[in-house]
């Protein structure tokens, strides 16, 4: 209550000291010339609307539906430089805007002529400016007069797309099958240069950390200067369980021994403990692996050790550890019948 009242006194000091201002002959006068002078000031800006003026004006213009094989030479014009003439008080919408509304060129409905250029005619110029304009406004000029662009056909490679990102699972939690990108492949279009060593395209770079469900994501694939690519999204799955270990015993297999040679293995099967997610846990067989050991570049009539080579698991087998990592061996020279 104190505050409004301090607010109330306040407005009533501003009106004593209004109070003892007005009587004073000079500052009526004062007054009174002022308001002459703002009368006169609108009298003269309405007038001044009604006259008719010449303004230059911008117009912006878009390209749309480009057809992905084909590019343009050089660089469109991106706007059209208009003059007009029209009341001020029309005119004046266009200044206090800036601009006037693109207007936009479908490329499928325009026509080719025999040089193999995109054309937009005068009159189609003309007739595409106007809709642009209020109708008591006169087109005086304008420039470009007429769009003519010359285009190139673009080289087309359907290009596999490889998923580019890290993806870190919960602890407990693994990835259970291969990533899924839908498209897998899409269509690049690009000049002889872009395109020659051109093998495949990027996903752009997707990181995530202590995932534990399913991921699902739209991902933007890697621009490539230069280069068009259709569509340019995709659709990345990537499936995320919990994982539980596994033991199988893996035979032996042993490459690169000569003909007359044999070679014994000291054991002859290997443990393979690996993670495997539970939907794969009872599928998951020895036959999904393969273990190997190579006496290329040994010594005939030799023992030792050789280490072992995992040579075949699936991609969504999460950690493997081989016992032993290395096995003793004895390689024989087979007797002859003579």
């Amino acid at each position: 209550m104190k505050r409004l009242e301090n607010i109330k006194q306040s407005f009533k000091s501003i009106q004593r000291k209004i109070k003892v201002l007005l009587p004073h002959r000079q500052w009526k006068e004062a007054l009174i010339f002022l308001a002459f002078v703002l009368v006169s000031f609108g009298f003269w800006v309405l007038q001044g609307m009604q006259e008719e003026y010449e303004i230059q004006v911008t117009i912006p213009l878009h390209y749309r539906n480009l057809p992905p094989e084909i590019a343009f030479v050089q660089s469109p014009p991106t706007e059209i430089t208009a003059r007009v003439r029209d009341k001020g008080g029309v005119l004046l919408n266009y200044s206090i805007a800036n601009k006037i509304s693109a207007i936009e060129l479908n490329l499928k409905e325009l026509h080719t002529d025999k040089s193999g250029a995109f054309v937009y005619t005068k009159s189609d110029l003309e007739g595409a400016i106007m809709k642009k304009l209020i109708s008591t406004t006169s087109l005086l000029s304008f420039e470009p007069q007429q769009i003519q662009e010359p285009y190139s056909k673009l080289i087309k490679k359907n290009l596999p797309v490889v998923f580019n990102g890290d993806i870190q699972t919960e602890p407990g939690f693994v990835i259970s099958k291969d990533i899924i990108i839908t498209p897998s492949a899409v269509n690049v279009y690009g000049s002889d240069v872009a395109m020659e060593t051109l093998q495949s395209v990027k996903t752009t770079y997707l990181e995530i950390k202590k995932a534990k469900r399913p991921i699902n994501r739209t991902v933007q694939l890697e621009e490539i200067n230069g280069v068009t690519i259709e569509p340019a999204k995709v659709a990345v799955a990537i499936m995320i369980e919990e994982f539980t270990e596994k033991t199988l015993e893996i035979p032996l297999k042993n490459v690169n021994t000569p003909s007359d040679y044999t070679i014994r293995m000291f054991p002859s099967v290997v443990k393979v403990t690996c993670t495997v997610p539970l939907s794969h846990y009872v599928n998951l067989t020895e036959d999904d692996f393969a273990a190997e050991v190579s006496v290329a570049n040994i010594d005939r009539n030799v023992s030792g050790m050789l280490p072992v080579l995992l040579t075949k698991k699936p991609t969504w087998v999460g950690k493997v550890t081989i016992t032993p990592a290395s096995i003793e061996f004895i390689l024989e020279q087979n007797s002859r019948n003579d």
